[in-house]
C-alpha cells in the first residue's frame, strides 16, 4: 500500500521537487493556492490558502503518513523600515497558519508517521535584516520541539533548516550573476542551495530510513551555520 503524503504548498519550489522525488512510491496530496507547476504529476490537488482558508479534512485520507508545511517567506529588511504589521505577516504565514492546520490533521497522522517543516539558517546564525522571519521561524523550532515530545513514539516530528535555495520565493535575491557569485561565496560548498538539496533531506525524514530521528533542527545550509572559513 502506498504511503498518504500531505503537503501545504508544493506547487513550486522546495514544495514541487518534494513532489517529484515521492511522486512514484506515494499518494500525494497537495493543498495549495494554484495547480501551476503540478501539470503532468499524478498528485491530489486541494484548492488551498494558508492564510484565508479552512483545510477541507473531506478530501484528505484518513491516515496520512507523512507531512510537509512548505509555505514561507523572506521579509529581509532592516528592523527601522519593518513596521508591526510586517512582523505579524511573517509570524501569520510561517507559524499560525501552520499551527492551524496541525491542529487539523494530527489526529490523523498513522503510527510510525513522519511531519517535516521548516525553518531558516538564520535562526541558529545571527544574520542583519532577518528579524522579522528569524522570529517567525524561531517560533516554528520552539513549536516542532514540543510537539515532538508530545507525540513521541508515535510521530516523528523535525525541523530542516536551509540556507538560500534558488527558488521563486528568493528570486530577487539572486537575480542576477553578480548577486548569485555574491551568495555562493558565502557558504563553505561555494554554492546556494537548489530545491532538490532540501527535498533530499525531506524524503529522508519522511522515509523509514529516519526512524530513529525526531525533534531535531537539521541544517542543510552548505555548512553556513557551521564552519567558518574565512
Amino acid at each position: 500500500m502506498k504511503r498518504n503524503i500531505v503537503l501545504i504548498g508544493g506547487s513550486y519550489g522546495i514544495g514541487l521537487s518534494i513532489v517529484k522525488q515521492l511522486r512514484e512510491s506515494c499518494t500525494i496530496y497537495v493543498a495549495s493556492r494554484s495547480t501551476e507547476g503540478l501539470e503532468g504529476y499524478n498528485v491530489k490537488h486541494i484548492p488551498f490558502d494558508a492564510l484565508t482558508d479552512s483545510l477541507d479534512l473531506s478530501l484528505l485520507p484518513e491516515e496520512i503518513h507523512g507531512f510537509v508545511y512548505c509555505p514561507g517567506s523572506i521579509n529581509l529588511k532592516p528592523l527601522k523600515m519593518l513596521s508591526l504589521a510586517n512582523f505579524e505577516e511573517d509570524m501569520q504565514l510561517n507559524f499560525f497558519s501552520m499551527v492551524r492546520v496541525v491542529k487539523d490533521i494530527i489526529g490523523r497522522m498513522a503510527d510510525n508517521s513522519s511531519m517535516v517543516f521548516f525553518s531558516t539558517v538564520a535562526v541558529s546564525t545571527g544574520m542583519p535584516f532577518h528579524t522579522s522571519v528569524s522570529a517567525a521561524k524561531g517560533a516554528i523550532e520552539g513549536f516542532v520541539k514540543s510537539l515532538a515530545a508530545e507525540y513521541s513514539p508515535k510521530v516523528r516530528i523535525n525541523v530542516i533548516a536551509p540556507s538560500l535555495v534558488d527558488t521563486p520565493l528568493a528570486a530577487r535575491l539572486l537575480n542576477n550573476d553578480r548577486k548569485k557569485d555574491s551568495m555562493a561565496e558565502r557558504h563553505p560548498l561555494k554554492r546556494v542551495g537548489n530545491p532538490e538539496d532540501i527535498a533530499n533531506m525531506a524524503e529522508f525524514l519522511l522515509s523509514d530510513k529516519s526512524g530513529w530521528i525526531t525533534g531535531q533542527v537539521i541544517g542543510v545550509d552548505g555548512g553556513l551555520s557551521t564552519l567558518n572559513i574565512n
